[in-house]
C-alpha cells in the first residue's frame, strides 16, 4: 500500500470525520458570530439617543472634538509646568466656543445633556481662570479630572443620532 493510500484510508474513519467537523465548528462559530455581533450590540445599547440634524450632530461632534484637543494641550501643559499654555487651552473649550452653535440647538437637546454641556464649558473657563491666577498644576490636574468625569458621563449616557423616528 502506498504512503498516500494509508493516509486516506487513516482519515476515513469515524474519529477522524467528528475531529475534522469539530474543527470546521471552531473556525466557523467565530465566523458566524462576528457577522452577527451588530445585533448583540445593539440590543445591549442603553444610552439615551439624541435625535439631530446632521449639522446639529456635526456641530456636537465638533465641540467634542474641540474638547479632546485642548485636554491635550492642558495636559501638555501641566506635564511641562506650563501654566499660560493651560490657561489659553482651558479659555478656548470654556463658554466662548458655545457662540457657534446653530440656532434652536440647545432646545433641540435633552435639558440633562444641555446642563452638562454648558457646566463642561464653564469648568474649563474656571481651569482657565485658575490656572492663570494660581499657578497651580496639582489644582489644574483635579480640575481636569473632574471636567473628564462629566465627558465619561455624557459618553456612558447620551448617543447622537440623524434624523426622526
Amino acid at each position: 500500500m502506498s504512503r498516500y493510500a494509508a493516509v486516506t484510508t487513516h482519515l476515513e474513519t469515524p474519529m477522524h470525520h467528528r475531529a475534522l467537523f469539530l474543527s470546521l465548528a471552531l473556525v466557523a462559530t467565530p465566523l458566524y458570530a462576528a457577522g452577527h455581533s451588530l445585533h448583540v450590540v445593539d440590543t445591549l445599547e442603553q444610552r439615551s439617543p439624541i435625535r439631530l440634524t446632521a449639522t446639529q450632530k456635526s456641530h456636537i461632534h465638533l465641540e467634542m472634538r474641540m474638547f479632546l484637543s485642548n485636554v491635550q494641550l492642558i495636559v501638555n501643559g501641566i506635564a511641562n509646568n506650563d501654566m499660560k499654555m493651560v490657561a489659553v487651552a482651558a479659555h478656548e473649550a470654556g463658554m466662548a466656543a458655545t457662540q457657534d452653535a446653530p440656532a434652536k440647538l440647545s432646545e433641540k437637546l435633552p435639558p440633562a445633556f444641555n446642563q452638562m454641556r454648558l457646566a463642561t464649558h464653564k469648568a474649563f473657563d474656571d481651569l482657565s481662570r485658575d490656572a492663570d491666577s494660581l499657578g497651580d498644576s496639582a489644582q489644574a490636574l483635579k480640575q481636569l479630572g473632574q471636567i473628564m468625569n462629566n465627558c465619561v458621563n455624557c459618553h456612558s449616557t447620551y448617543r447622537l443620532e440623524t434624523g426622526r423616528r
